[in-house]
């Protein structure tokens, strides 16, 4: 999720764990251990954009990292506090739940976690967007509430666990919007007669009323979208064909490897201009227009004395604005 979501889950989760013994002190360090795990994203001032990619939500992102790392937290604040505010084991169960609720929070999204490194691939439930207001903002506003409030009083305890339960009841409810989607994608797919190999889908950015699905035929994948405020259950996808031959000798490259397992396998070969683009089709196309054929996560291939290489191509920030008027139109259903 983003930044702000994680800072507030780890400020109310410090608050649940430290609240009533040190105060705000707790919303201060939880918000601090919410943030620290997406400190991998410097990676990118180090590595390439596909080893950066391939770091992000790895290890920084796993219970080792929690279990190793919340004791270690615990003791530097208990010795920065001079030992008067709190326990070296109480510091050390705050930053263990704030370091390990970022992951679980960002299982959910697109990208997701590799929560069991160094033992398993991302763990990704794809029911939520890494920015949804309806989750955050009334999560907020219960946090701020509580922090109006002394510490160790009831009402104040009562408003941060309201903004728990409130933003955990919304997330069940995504899994449940999930399950109406895809069922509906499933069965616009068999009235058409299209047979396919697999199914994936997820919200479209910012909500959970428009969901988009991708699916994998023979030769190539589909994209569609349904918005649960749609008239009609008929989905109109949209044709991409693999074109894995465009790779020709490279098929079997290193490189191409290590983006087929970024992209779990759900990507197109495209020639644009003379030049070979990987599409990562995980995070779909970068609007919702039928005419839109670019996709949100594109490598430029290039081959360097004799090596492939890839580079991420760069994202203009003027298609935003247009980008999500068209999306919230489509939101409202057709």
């Amino acid at each position: 999720m983003d930044s702000l979501t994680q800072i507030v889950l780890g400020a109310a989760v410090g608050e649940a764990v430290l609240g009533k013994k040190v105060g705000n002190k707790a919303i201060l360090w939880g918000a601090i251990a919410g943030t620290i795990p997406d400190l991998d994203i410097f990676t990118k001032l180090f590595f390439d954009s596909v080893t950066s990619n391939e770091m992000h939500r790895g290890f920084s992102h796993s219970i080792v990292f929690s279990i190793i790392f919340a004791p270690i937290f615990g003791w530097l604040i208990y010795k920065l506090y001079k030992g008067k505010e709190g326990s070296i084991k109480g510091w050390s169960k705050l930053m263990f739940w704030g370091l390990f609720t970022h992951p679980l929070l960002d299982a959910h999204t697109t990208w997701g976690t590799q929560l069991f490194w160094p033992l398993a691939n991302k763990i990704s439930y794809k029911n939520i967007f890494v920015v949804d207001p309806l989750y955050t903002v009334p999560f907020l506003i219960f946090l701020i509430a509580a922090m109006c409030h002394k510490r160790g009083t009831v009402k104040r305890a009562k408003l941060n666990n309201l903004g728990i339960y409130i933003s955990s009841g919304y997330m069940v409810l995504t899994l449940v919007f999930k399950w109406v989607t895809f069922s509906v994608f499933e069965d616009s797919l068999k009235a058409q007669g299209i047979s396919y190999i697999e199914i994936e889908t997820k919200p479209t950015p910012m909500n959970t009323i428009l969901w988009t699905a991708n699916v994998e035929t023979e030769d190539g994948y589909l994209i569609g979208y349904y918005s649960m405020l749609d008239e009609s259950k008929k989905i109109d996808f949209l044709h991409f064909k693999k074109n894995h031959e465009l790779l020709g000798q490279y098929q079997n490259d290193p490189m191409i490897k290590r983006l087929e397992t970024l992209a779990k396998g759900w990507y197109t070969i495209e020639k644009r201009n003379g030049k070979l683009y990987f599409n990562d089709l995980r995070f779909g196309l970068l609007g919702v227009n039928a005419d839109e054929k670019r996709f949100v996560f594109s490598y430029e291939l290039n081959v360097v004395d004799g090596v492939l290489t890839a580079q991420e191509t760069e994202k203009n920030t003027k298609d935003v604005g247009p980008m999500l008027k068209q999306l919230f139109e489509r939101v409202k259903g057709i």
